[in-house]
């Protein structure tokens, strides 16, 4: 039996739903709630790893947080992920980690696409 996790924030719809969506699917997840659990920096590298993503793609830039620290101007990878650490509500949700891959459920059918893979 493969392991699957899943980072979710509940208050999240998209991340809600992905938690549905593999429910439905008989799929038991590790649900890992991330913004009281927060990844570790190694944690956040091997994800964005298996993303192929940079730590910019991996942040929700609307955020308050994200203006307020002035991260549009931040060119170092460690110092976005360290921002991430330290405030997990800039991390994108859900994403969903299966056999050494990732994908960020938004749209809702790269998670299907990483379950099918």
């Amino acid at each position: 039996m493969q392991k699957i996790t899943v980072w979710h924030n509940p208050r999240c719809s998209k991340s809600r739903n992905t938690v549905n969506l593999l429910e439905e699917k008989g799929i038991k997840a590790e649900v890992v709630k991330y913004l009281d659990t927060p990844p570790t920096k190694e944690e956040i590298k091997e994800v964005l790893k298996m993303l192929g993503i940079s730590a910019r793609e991996l942040m929700r830039t609307k955020e308050a947080i994200y203006k307020e620290l002035g991260l549009k101007d931040v060119e170092d990878e460690e110092k976005l992920i360290e921002a991430m650490v330290e405030h997990p509500k800039l991390i994108e949700r859900p994403i969903v980690i299966k056999d050494g891959k990732a994908a960020i459920g938004r749209p809702i059918e790269k998670v299907l696409e990483l379950l099918e893979s």
